[in-house]
């Protein structure tokens, strides 16, 4: 569906000349001439009104009967009227019916002193009941599940967490059990309610029926306050609120932004601030004595650590995990760069693009938006899963299907959350991306053996037409929602030539002639993947995709090396590659035989304990200042809401002193000045001030210096022979995945643990049948002697030939099984255990 034109009118409001969008409904467009009116079950992220708590009622001129304002659109000419008595009278009768049964309880509710049913009482209410029966009582309070609590005798069955459940996250757990006086809110089959954005019913949630068993009775309104900032725990980067009280998080809240949450969270970003104040948090620099990691001084740590990158001399490689802000990439690049002499540094768990070809994806013609999919005529999501990989995205997602009937269509190894809500699905190997998108460019341009690559894809060949022949088809607005691993090859021609064949494909398709509404939209690998791109932690990237004048060594090369001895000291920042990169057994070997392993973190973590010689603490998310760069290009602020603990510095500070204890000079005294630093060598940045980022970010695209952004350049490159994906021939192919849960916050918060992910093999069922496994039995996957136990999990939709693990699960992580040197995936043996 195309973006709606929009066109102003003019209506009148308790006598006051109001204009507003057409189109508007009633209760939105009366706050434009600063009228309130009171509503409960009318919430505008949740779609389309319902008109069921009456609260809204108002009087329109030529109707005879009182209208809801949640349901009724503006009109030019309408009349309104919100103060009468006849709708005065009407506003409190409806507030004297909800509170029939309302326990009243105020001093005691969570939600007192912040609760709209308080704010609407004493505005609208009459102050008194006609009502003398008995109240309705309920067992409370319940749990709704392990993470939310919902007193039934305060709900005033707005419907809005039941139509959360069913219209927007779709999981369709919750509903509105019996009928009448005895109605209450439950899930469907009585189990826990439990799903990824399951704390989103909490904040719309109008009175205090649903609340927080991690905030309950922990605080009070008038003792609290609300600092605004980013979360960094996917590349979603939702904006949030933190609750602070007594310097401590204590709840987090949406704050609202369109542009890129819609207005939602996941339940890690809302929850997982509690391992902020867990034990097991490195709060102290921590140095290496006798084998184990004992607590140091600020000054024994960094001296001991520039003890050690100083005797390696340019002998020293760097990683920098997604989660780190632009500011601590840079100092890191400059602590390499300008103080080792070293441009082995990278901030990709796998694979190297070109500077040129990293520029054609990212170049601003080629840009969508997020705000861009809820009008596209068609969306592709290539090799991502958005609800593991960047959550809010899948609501978005199903936002523009549901609303404004964009088709979808979902090309994935493994089997898709949104494959119900897509027109067209397509399943190819896992590691074959290069050869689908060969094979997809084949289908959308007309020309070329779609058959031939198809099959070396492991893909149905119909399909790969049929999905050509849709995206061509389709219209002008045409997405292509990519996951950055794509690209994760071991060799460089083939990350390059599937990076070329995507490119390829999307000119066909016109995704990058600069059209609104149009292109590629990549999704990260790290939180703030795009933002380290372009400020050049890359080996082969300088600042603003400039060409180096010298290459370094790429992620698995840094590996590799470290493990022949040709590198001496690796420096982790915010990264445990043992827990979460390809090939775990490589890197085991790296940091096992590294003469000194420098890492920055917030939990020991397996890779970190077992080999850091050197840990400085990391800050938490509400500790953090510095920017990050959202995967459509907006720069974000974080902002510290509490502070850190004694003993803790931020990490740009300790990069600076790093840099000063190696003869280096410290150019920055403030986060603020390294940023500075930052807008002065990217071009594109270039003018960009914190308060032109401001509260809801800025992207760059849309100021003029994004002129300045460099020219792509793909490079020659052939379609015809990729890679084909191995035969299984009896073995199953090893494919790889990360949970949403799977990250040491979640293993960490309190609230959280019992979501933390355990091994599971999932399979087609014909070849579960095939080797006499049944759904939920302990299983065997071996490849090359190498064993990871799993509980084996039938999907009907897993295609055959193919085995997929979950990734960051210790030992018995899919990356166990995978090596990153291999030409095709691995082949992996499934049996009973």
């Amino acid at each position: 569906m195309p973006r709606p034109e929009i066109e102003q009118i003019t209506f009148t409001v308790d006598g006051r000349e109001v204009e507003a969008p057409a189109g508007t409904m009633l209760a939105d467009a009366a706050k434009l001439g600063d009228v309130d009116i009171p509503v409960f079950c009318y919430e505008p992220k949740l779609g389309a009104p319902v008109g069921a708590c009456r609260m809204c009622l108002v009087e329109i001129e030529g109707i005879p009967k009182l209208q809801t304002a949640c349901s009724t659109p503006v009109r030019d000419g309408m009349v309104v009227d919100t103060q009468n008595p006849r709708v005065k009278s009407a506003q409190e009768s409806v507030v004297e019916f909800l509170l029939l049964n309302h326990p009243l309880d105020c001093p005691v509710c969570d939600k007192g002193g912040e609760c709209p049913l308080q704010d609407i009482s004493f505005g609208w209410g009459r102050g008194e009941t006609r009502f003398v029966e008995p109240k309705r009582h309920f067992q409370k309070p319940v749990e709704l599940s392990p993470l939310i609590a919902i007193d039934r005798e305060r709900c005033i069955l707005c419907y809005r967490c039941v139509r959360f459940s069913q219209e927007v996250s779709e999981d369709y757990q919750l509903i509105l059990h019996e009928r009448g006086a005895d109605t209450f809110v439950g899930t469907f089959d009585g189990h826990p309610y439990v799903a990824p954005f399951s704390g989103n019913i909490m904040e719309l949630c109008p009175v205090g029926a649903l609340t927080s068993q991690a905030y309950r009775f922990r605080a009070r309104p008038w003792d609290i306050e609300q600092s605004g900032s980013v979360c960094t725990m996917c590349p979603g980067q939702c904006n949030v609120s933190y609750t602070v009280r007594d310097d401590r998080v204590v709840r987090v809240l949406n704050r609202q932004n369109d542009a890129v949450d819609d207005g939602w969270l996941c339940d890690r970003g809302r929850f997982a601030y509690q391992s902020t104040y867990v034990d097991e948090r490195v709060t102290g620099p921590l140095v290496r004595e006798n084998g184990r990691l004992v607590e140091a001084s600020w000054d024994r740590a960094l001296a001991t650590a520039a003890k050690l990158i100083d005797a390696a001399g340019d002998r020293v490689g760097a990683l920098a995990g997604g989660s780190a802000s632009n500011e601590d990439g840079w100092l890191l690049r400059r602590l390499m760069t300008e103080v080792v002499g070293s441009r082995d540094f990278d901030s990709r768990p796998a694979g190297l693009l070109s500077a040129g070809l990293q520029a054609a994806l990212d170049a601003p013609e080629a840009q969508a938006t997020v705000e861009d999919l809820d009008w596209a005529h068609a969306v592709l999501v290539l090799d991502t899963e958005p609800v593991d990989d960047m959550p809010v995205l899948d609501l978005r997602l199903r936002k523009g299907i549901r609303r404004n009937g964009v088709r979808l269509a979902v090309a994935t190894s493994r089997p898709s959350a949104l494959d119900p809500n897509a027109e067209l699905t397509v399943r190819f190997a896992p590691g074959a991306g290069e050869a689908f998108v060969c094979a997809l460019d084949a289908a959308i341009g007309g020309v070329g053996d779609v058959t031939g690559l198809a099959a070396a894809a492991g893909a149905d060949p119909e399909a790969v037409e049929a999905l050509g022949r849709m995206l061509r088809e389709a219209g002008d607005d045409v997405i292509v929602v990519w996951g950055e691993r794509l690209t994760h090859i071991a060799d460089p021609e083939r990350a390059a030539n599937a990076a070329r064949a995507l490119l390829k494909a999307s000119g066909r398709l016109g995704l990058l002639d600069g059209r609104t509404g149009s292109g590629l939209l990549q999704v990260p690998s790290g939180g703030n993947g795009r933002g380290l791109r372009e400020i050049g932690v890359l080996p082969n990237v300088a600042p603003g995709f400039s060409e180096p004048a010298k290459v370094g060594r790429s992620s698995r090369e840094i590996a590799t090396a470290t493990s022949a001895g040709e590198l001496d000291v690796l420096h982790l920042l915010h990264v445990d590659p043992v827990a979460t990169f390809p090939d775990r057994a490589l890197w085991q070997s790296a940091l096992g035989k590294a003469r000194g392993v420098v890492a920055h973190a917030a939990f020991l973590t397996e890779g970190v304990a077992a080999h850091a010689d050197v840990v400085f603490p990391s800050e938490a998310s509400a500790e953090k200042e510095g920017t990050v760069t959202h995967p459509d290009g907006r720069l974000q602020r974080l902002r510290p809401a509490v502070g850190k603990p004694e003993g803790t510095l931020p990490t740009w500070q300790v990069l600076s002193h790093l840099i000063t204890a190696l003869g280096g000079r410290a150019t920055a005294l403030t986060s603020m000045m390294v940023t500075t630093e930052i807008t002065e060598a990217v071009p594109f940045y270039a003018g960009i001030t914190h308060d032109e980022i401001g509260g809801f970010g800025v992207r760059w695209q849309d100021r003029d210096a994004s002129e300045d952004f460099p020219a792509g350049d793909t490079g020659p490159f052939s379609l015809d022979a990729p890679v084909a994906a191995a035969s299984p021939n009896g073995a199953l192919r090893l494919g790889s995945f990360r949970s949403v849960w799977s990250s040491p916050e979640v293993r960490h918060a309190p609230a959280l643990k019992f979501l933390a992910p355990k091994q599971r093999a999932e399979l087609n069922p014909d070849d579960a049948a095939d080797r006499g496994i049944r759904h939920g039995q302990r299983v065997l996957v071996t490849a090359d002697g190498t064993v990871v136990s799993a509980t084996a999990h039938l999907r009907t939709t897993s295609p055959r030939g193919s085995v997929f693990l979950e990734t960051g699960l210790g030992d018995e992580s899919a990356s166990a099984l995978q090596s990153t040197e291999a030409t095709v995936p691995s082949m992996v043996t499934v049996e009973s255990a």
